[in-house]
């Protein structure tokens, strides 16, 4: 990330620590003016400022680098220490303090945690002061060295906070394209089975009447379709499938509604049910009703065609279960953990959908803070069993 002379002096402004530094420094050494500086090789910028002399220096206020010592410091990463300038060889005739009338002035590097240049602490006075004790000169390298590590940490808080902001646009923003595409898909889907249906009930020909069942039960076919689909982008893209959270006590009449659907819907197969009333209990009545239909679809493809498929439901522990068992062959022990991802098939020859059955049913299961559990071998058939608490975390 390129950060600006803005950025970083809002930086030292968010560190809460910087005005009590400043004040520490100058009661330390009576040291009138002091602050914390950008500096670089073209500018100096003045990010915190202590003024007791009327310097007339302002947070965010500039001065030429060139008529500073900072940029010597700069250059040489090396603390300027003078307690009197008129006294002192190397600065008595030096343009700097006679450009900004100080007398006594101590500035050191302050950098950033991989060693580049940052700035620097610096402090001055119109009046001589003793600068000389090695004390003054650690007190100024330790603040630095705690202005590193207060940087450091700011900068990174400011990447978390940025990054967090641009997940919730994004997420907005998909959520926004999955609510367009699901209208762009569903409306012409419901216009073709409007279509079909006027066409069968109206149409008093044979081939019409079979024309338009096609039509419609393939539109209907396309429409659960579609339905997984956004099931997935919101799983996979967005804040996850949403619920329509119910305290239901008609959970069970729900679930046998499925199980009965289902049995006209494959007449040839034995569908046992095993659905007692539940007390009341907070969840979706309609996903726990599409995660049903999903697994009982699954174990009617998927187990013996001789054999039933038997849907149980039950508390236990303060826990909602709900079983569906079928026997068949056995599902190999690696392919278990792949089940519920996306696309992911037992056989693949045996399912005309867009395989994501049982990916929704695991999003489904998670939604409700539960999840899913998957048994099979030879001996005791396959059984899928949905968990999740009765009460709301």
């Amino acid at each position: 990330m390129v950060r600006s002379i803005l950025d970083d002096l809002l930086t030292v402004q968010r560190i809460s620590a910087v005005p009590a530094i400043l004040q520490v420094v100058s009661e330390t050494t009576g040291l009138r003016f002091a602050a914390v500086a950008r500096v670089t090789e073209n500018s100096w910028t003045a990010c915190a400022v202590l003024d007791r002399i009327e310097f007339g220096l302002k947070v965010g206020g500039e001065l030429d680098v060139t008529t500073t010592l900072c940029s010597e410091i700069h250059t040489s990463q090396q603390p300027i220490i003078i307690s009197q300038v008129s006294a002192n060889p190397d600065y008595c005739n030096h343009h700097t303090p006679q450009m900004y009338g100080f007398e006594s002035y101590i500035s050191v590097p302050v950098l950033r945690a991989d060693g580049s240049f940052f700035g620097t602490l610096c402090a001055l006075d119109p009046l001589p002061r003793d600068l000389s004790h090695p004390a003054t000169r650690a007190m100024f390298e330790s603040f630095a060295r705690l202005l590193t590590l207060q940087i450091e940490a700011e900068e990174q808080q400011q990447a978390t906070r940025a990054a967090l902001a641009d997940e919730r646009i994004t997420g907005h923003q998909r959520e926004q394209f999955i609510a367009l595409l699901g209208h762009d898909l569903r409306t012409p889907l419901a216009s073709i089975q409007a279509a079909s249906d006027l066409l069968v009930r109206r149409s008093t020909e044979p081939d019409t009447q079979r024309l338009a069942e096609h039509v419609r039960t393939s539109s209907q076919r396309a429409s659960r379709m579609v339905d997984d689909l956004l099931d997935f982008a919101r799983g996979q893209l967005g804040n996850g499938i949403p619920l329509n959270w119910t305290a239901s006590a008609n959970l069970h009449l729900v679930m046998s509604q499925v199980v009965n659907e289902l049995r006209t819907a494959y007449p040839r197969r034995v569908l046992l049910d095993q659905l007692p009333e539940l007390p009341v209990f907070e969840c979706d009545p309609d996903r726990i009703a599409q995660l049903l239909a999903n697994l009982i679809t699954n174990a009617l493809h998927h187990g013996a065609s001789t054999g039933p498929v038997i849907v149980k439901a039950e508390i236990v522990d303060g826990h909602f279960q709900l079983l569906v068992h079928n026997r068949g062959t056995p599902i190999p022990a690696e392919r278990l953990e792949q089940l519920f991802h996306a696309y992911s098939q037992e056989d693949d020859t045996s399912r005309n959908g867009l395989g994501l059955g049982l990916f929704i049913v695991d999003q489904v299961a998670k939604a409700h803070g539960g999840g899913m559990r998957v048994t099979s071998s030879a001996e005791a058939g396959t059984t899928f069993t949905f968990r999740m608490p009765l009460r709301r975390a």
